[in-house]
Formats: C-alpha cells, sequence, structure tokens
C-alpha cells in the first residue's frame, strides 16, 4: 500500500479498502502490479484486458506484451544462494543446485531440443518425480517456447495416457525407477506403454536411476544430454495468451479435461499472490509436499520467480514416519512450508508435538487440498509454532491458484480464510444468484482474472470450458465450492457443492461434518453423501474408517449422533452409519464423495475415474458390495 501512495497517489486505509479498489478498477490493479513486481512495462494508453459484456471465454490481457517465464525464474540468478535443495526418502542430507548449475543444465537441454526439431507450441510431458530434473525440464520447455504438462508417476499407465494422448506431445521426459513408502517401482514397461500407445512422442529422455538396461524401449540419456555444452541459454518471446502448461481435471465422468494456462496469466498471478499475499522474500526457503500431478507443483516451482529458493522432497510424507517433512522443514530452514489439510489433521490426530523452538526460520504454514479443521489450527500453533502464519490457501487447478488466501494485514482465525485475494471478484450466491452474507453459498467469481483457462484442449467452440464454469448461473464464473462469506470478509470453505447434502431443502457442507468427527480418537476418516430417492426424498449414510482396531459399535453411533446434533445441527445427523476398510482418495488427496454417491445410486457405468488415479482404488469395493 506504501508503494501505491507514493507512486500512484492512492491511499488505502486497510485491507478491504485495498480489495474493492483491486475488483472496482481492475484493470488499474494489474497495471500496477506488473510495474511494482517489475514484471514488464506497458503503455499507460494501451487497454490491460480487450472489452468483455457477457462473456470471460476470450478476453485479451496485456496485447502486446512478449515474455517468457523461465527468462522471469532466471531473472533471480544469484551466486550467493542455491536455486533448489531436494531430499528424498533415503537422503537425508540435503542435496543443493546451484544457480549456475541449472541454467547449464537448462541450456544443455533447450539447445538439444531446438536441435531435435522441438519447437514453439510442441508438447513437452513428463512423469519424472519430484525431483530437480523435473523442474530442469520444465525450465528447457518454457524457455523454447514449448507447452509443458506432467502426470506423477504413481499414476498407472492408463490414467497418464488418458490425459497424454489428447494433446499429442512429441516429447517425453520419464524415469525407469521411482521410490515411493521405501519401496521401488520400476517404470520401463509404463514409458513402453505409453511409447507403443501415443504415436506423437518422438522422442524420450530417460534419467537412469536403475542398474537394469533398458533395451525394451529406444531412449536418449538424460545425462549425456546435459553433460553438453548449450551455449547461451535463448528465451524464445512469447504473446502473454501462449500455453505453458496443462493440467487436468479428475477426469469422473468423463475424459480428463485439458486445461491450457497462459504464459502471461500464471505469471503474474503466481507473483501476486507469493509477494502480496504470503510475503515471500529474496533469499528465503520455500517448499510444498506435493507430486508432479498436482498444480501445487507448478505453484511451488513459480517461488523461484521471487528469489527464492525451491525446496523439493520426493517420496511419502510419512514414510519412515508421520514426522519426516517436519524434520525437513527443520534441516532445511525452510521458511514457507505448505502441505495438505489431510496432512496436518493427521499429525494433529497422532497427537504429535514439536520443540518451541525447532523451526527458527519457519515463518508461514501453508494448506491446501481441503478445508483444515479448527482443531488442527490449534494444534499448530500450541504444538508446532506459536507465532507461525498459518495460510489456508483454496483455489483449483482451473487458475493453477487460488482464489481466496493468506493476508499479513489481518488475524488468523481458526477455521477460516483470511480473505478474499486481491483482483479476485468473489462471491457467494444462494441458488437464485443473489449474494448472501454469514450463509452457505455458491462461489462465483464476477469478472475474468488473467489465470483464467486459455481453452481446455481439443475444446473445439470453447463448449466443455462453458459447461464447467458458465451454465450454472449467467455471465460469472461457478467455481463449485460451497462457501461462507463472512460479514468480517473472511472465508469458510465447507466442499464442493456438487456433494452438497441435501437435508429437508436445507444444504450442508461436508466439511462440516468431518471437522466434527475429526475430534473423535476412534474415527481415523470419514466420508458423507446424499442420496436422493425416486420418490424425492433423500437419504445420508455416514461412512467411518475406524481408529486401529476399533469395530464400529451402537455405543460409537450415539457418540457420533450426539456430536453431530451438539455440534452442527440435528439435519447433520446421518441416517445411517456404516464402518469400511478405508475412504477413497485420489492420489492429489481429495475425497472422492461424488463417485461413492454414483456408486450407491447404481451410476457405476458412469465413472471414469481410473483406478490407477487413485490413491487406494481397494477402497470402493466396500461401497460396491453395498449396492
Amino acid at each position: 500500500m506504501e508503494w501505491l501512495k507514493n507512486k500512484k497517489q492512492l491511499q488505502f486505509d486497510d485491507y478491504a479498502q485495498l480489495y474493492q479498489w483491486s475488483i472496482s478498477q481492475a484493470a488499474d490493479f494489474w497495471r500496477c502490479f506488473v510495474e511494482y513486481a517489475e514484471i514488464f512495462s506497458f503503455p499507460d494508453d494501451q487497454d490491460v484486458c480487450s472489452k468483455w459484456k457477457n462473456d470471460f471465454i476470450g478476453v485479451k490481457w496485456f496485447e502486446g506484451v512478449e515474455l517468457n517465464y523461465a527468462q522471469a525464474i532466471f531473472k533471480q540468478y544469484s551466486d550467493v544462494r542455491p536455486a533448489v535443495l531436494f531430499a528424498d526418502e533415503h537422503n537425508i542430507e540435503l542435496q543443493s543446485v546451484s544457480w549456475k548449475d541449472l541454467y547449464q543444465q537448462v541450456s544443455a537441454l533447450a539447445y538439444w531440443m531446438r536441435t531435435n526439431g522441438i519447437q514453439k507450441g510442441d508438447r513437452v510431458v513428463s512423469i519424472l518425480p519430484n525431483i530437480p530434473e523435473n523442474v530442469t525440464a520444465f525450465l528447457a520447455t518454457q524457455s523454447i517456447g514449448a507447452v509443458w504438462s506432467s502426470c506423477s508417476p504413481d499414476f498407472g499407465k492408463d490414467a497418464i495416457w488418458n490425459r497424454f494422448d489428447q494433446i499429442k506431445p512429441v516429447l517425453l521426459f520419464a524415469a525407469d525407477q521411482t521410490t515411493y513408502n521405501g519401496k521401488q517401482h520400476e517404470k520401463s514397461g509404463q514409458i513402453r506403454f505409453l511409447q507403443q500407445s501415443i504415436a506423437s512422442i518422438k522422442h524420450t529422455v530417460l534419467l537412469k536411476k536403475s542398474n537394469h538396461h533398458s533395451e525394451a524401449f529406444h531412449f536418449v540419456d538424460w545425462n549425456k544430454i546435459i553433460a553438453t555444452d548449450g551455449g547461451e541459454l535463448y528465451f524464445e518471446p512469447l504473446s502473454f495468451d501462449h500455453p505453458l502448461w496443462i493440467l487436468y481435471s479428475s477426469g469422473t465422468t468423463g475424459a480428463p479435461k485439458a486445461i491450457v494456462h497462459s504464459v502471461g496469466g500464471n505469471l503474474i498471478e503466481h507473483m501476486k499472490v507469493l509477494l502480496l499475499h504470503w510475503d515471500v522474500h529474496p533469499g528465503e526457503r520455500f517448499f510444498w509436499y506435493s507430486t508432479t500431478g498436482w498444480m501445487m507443483w507448478n505453484f511451488s516451482v513459480a517461488s523461484l520467480l521471487t528469489g527464492a529458493t525451491l525446496i523439493l522432497y520426493d517420496g511419502s510424507p510419512t514414510y519412515p514416519t508421520t514426522e519426516r517433512l517436519w524434520q525437513l522443514a527443520a534441516d532445511a530452514a525452510i521458511h514457507h512450508f505448505g502441505l495438505g489439510a489431510a496432512y496436518l489433521i493427521h499429525c494433529q490426530k497422532s497427537n504429535i508435538s514439536f520443540n518451541r523452538n525447532k523451526f527458527p526460520a519457519l515463518r508461514t504454514i501453508g494448506s491446501t487440498g481441503s478445508p483444515l479443521t479448527p482443531e488442527a489450527y490449534q494444534w499448530v500453533y500450541q504444538h508446532v509454532k506459536s507465532g507461525v502464519w498459518l495460510i489456508s490457501f483454496s483455489g483449483g487447478t482451473d487458475i493453477c491458484s487460488g482464489f481466496v488466501g493468506g493476508n499479513i494485514l489481518l488475524p488468523v482465525v481458526e477455521g477460516e480464510i483470511q480473505c478474499r485475494l486481491l483482483g479476485c471478484d468473489l462471491d457467494a450466491v444462494d441458488e437464485t444468484g443473489q449474494s448472501v452474507r454469514d450463509d452457505l453459498g455458491e462461489m462465483i467469481i464476477r469478472q475474468p482474472m488473467p489465470s483464467m483457462p486459455v481453452c481446455f484442449w481439443g475444446d473445439m467452440g470453447d463448449a466443455k470450458y462453458r459447461s464447467s464454469y458458465f451454465e450454472k448461473f449467467p455471465c460469472v464464473w461457478w467455481h463449485g465450492d460451497f462457501i461462507t462469506l463472512t460479514s468480517r470478509d473472511t472465508v469458510v470453505i465447507s466442499g464442493r457443492s456438487d456433494a452438497t447434502l441435501n437435508r429437508d431443502g436445507v444444504r450442508i457442507g461436508t466439511a462440516e461434518i468431518y471437522g466434527a468427527l475429526a475430534t473423535l480418537p476412534f474415527v481415523n476418516d470419514s466420508l458423507v453423501v446424499c442420496l436422493e430417492k425416486k420418490d424425492g426424498s433423500f437419504f445420508m449414510p455416514l461412512f467411518i474408517k475406524m481408529e486401529g482396531d476399533e469395530k464400529l459399535t451402537e455405543p460409537h453411533k450415539q457418540i457420533i449422533d450426539q456430536l453431530l446434533r451438539r455440534s452442527c445441527s440435528p439435519r447433520h445427523v446421518p441416517d445411517a452409519i456404516y464402518a469400511v476398510p478405508d475412504i477413497p482418495y485420489t492420489i492429489s488427496g481429495k475425497k472422492m464423495e461424488i463417485p461413492v454417491k454414483r456408486i450407491l445410486m447404481g451410476l457405476a457405468d458412469t465413472i471414469t475415474t481410473l483406478a490407477d488415479s487413485m490413491r487406494n482404488p481397494s477402497s470402493l469395493d466396500a461401497f460396491k458390495k453395498m449396492v
């Protein structure tokens, strides 16, 4: 706010005023931000975005600008701090990648790509694990203007094919072996399958991690490429809306949607969040636990834009113990430590506690993926670090960023997200589209944002794009989250609105039930759905994964009923409670409420989610047996 006051003679007394300006004068906000962050210059007499009336699709931002995401990252080149630090399950000692080494490897790889005919606009895909080489491959891809896309190697071959085959890649990066949860996984068969089933793949660059010969498929050795001298790194000038990377929806009811994000849109959005809403400074260390198939990998790489050192970890967050990531936070002196909400809740329920002086560098703890319970908020401040800034962050693959998140000017309130992010015209509305406060509503965005998708790949006429976000409410973006926007301007997210529970005409968010059940020592995990019956009534079963060897008993059910009635309302009490061996999750850690609902309604044949895109595919068996 000081910069706006001194440079633009714009004065705001508090965040609420600043936020209102950022949405009422959105073009001015974005113009000021790119100048403040020194991203690029833009003429004062040129429109920031094209005029739009009733359609977000096709809006143009910063026309005429040329930029490159990789070039923006290398603007932070430093001889005094590492670019990347890396650890995995078996290597406790941190491995360091200097900016000099990163530049040399990216240069060599980019030179090889150009020499082999890979051009601006070509698609380049990766199934590398979360290691420095994946960052190198992305930066080389972006430097030449090719389009990046990655899947986690723990996806099965069919799930990867279902995504990559849509975009017709010409180059595949892969490793012949990965490690997870203490076990090594051979990937040669997966690589061979992709080569044979995706005809567009002309080249495979292999990072050899096993001692076995990989003669069953053709490849170029990674180490031979990066050992060459690529010379000075050339950055292809790209338009603001040139594709940067392609991310994928879950694909529950159809092929995963291939969501195309722009170079400029993600560049300025990521810098906005990291500089203004995370307060990341040059030289600080940024970590977010993620697979390479989740948007938080892309977001964490963006920390390099700020001059931060990127911390990577490859492996299970709970191997060999639940405290492994926390030890990494201490060893690497991490300043910004991001995790899935489910992991924080697991730590809280495991009664883990740390010496208050264990994390002297730690400034922020980020949480995303699902709502964070009030109990987990309390655990962080009581058992991790009392002075830390806990940032609950929510957005999606759809914008590769967040809509709501942290604010250094405001207090942290347990169970709530601090604010709507600058430039994001977010509202909560009822079923008629009218704004609501202090009550549950649908999350919508009333104005375009630069980081909204350019398109869905292969979506002729933008039909899928339009049906995904713009059919439920006219002329606004419908995100599909069920939220409460409080009169204090904080946000509470209650889960996906398409997984909403309907009780006597009243809509209930699943997160309210999960939060209450998380306080019970005999409950390990839970899932609730609401089934519409043919007579128009509803049936709401609750499924419980019991802790340890506990068995679900009638006294347990009574405790659950009483807790939900007391903590929430009588409407939150389920019609029936069942014990199940496990709760189904996607690989990125999201509960699979909608597939379970479809199975229980006899619609299993409408589910296209592949077992190998799940963390625990056998968990669906118990639900199938109930039909």
